[in-house]
């Protein structure tokens, strides 16, 4: 996907891709088709053949991205966050990863395809990054 917001507003072939990001094309291929189900991208053809967004990349977050190829971002033994039940010492555990699964979607959500081609990170996400980036 940040292949084709950089290429924006040009195609590029599932080949390419494929080569660019050393995978396989027939796994690239099963991607590539979800991501056109969810009317993320679509395939064009003719002479200038290949796939696009379908929307300016500044209008597709990462968080939309990866649960379309992933699904839920946060799961607990299998389930999501949300479903997680707790008996006991640890019957408040819940909320622990319904807190950790907002955090992550206030990150994901707020981050644009455009953002991370441009090098622009929102500040909320940058001010999370300064002490990992220096081993802090």
């Amino acid at each position: 996907m940040l292949a084709l917001a950089a290429a924006e507003p040009a195609t590029i072939t599932a080949g390419a891709l494929a080569t660019g990001h050393h995978m396989p094309l027939t796994f690239l291929k099963t991607i590539l088709s979800e991501l056109r189900r969810a009317d993320l991208i679509f395939s064009q053809r003719g002479p200038d053949r290949g796939y696009r967004l379908t929307r300016p990349a500044s209008d597709i977050s990462v968080g939309e991205v990866i649960r379309v190829v992933d699904g839920s971002l946060t799961e607990v033994r299998g389930e999501p966050a949300q479903d997680a039940a707790y008996d006991g010492a640890a019957a408040h555990l819940r909320q622990v990863w319904l807190a950790a699964d907002t955090a992550l979607l206030s990150i994901v959500d707020g981050v644009t395809l455009a953002d991370i081609v441009a090098g622009r990170l929102p500040d909320h996400v940058r001010g999370l990054t300064s002490g990992a980036e220096h081993g802090d």
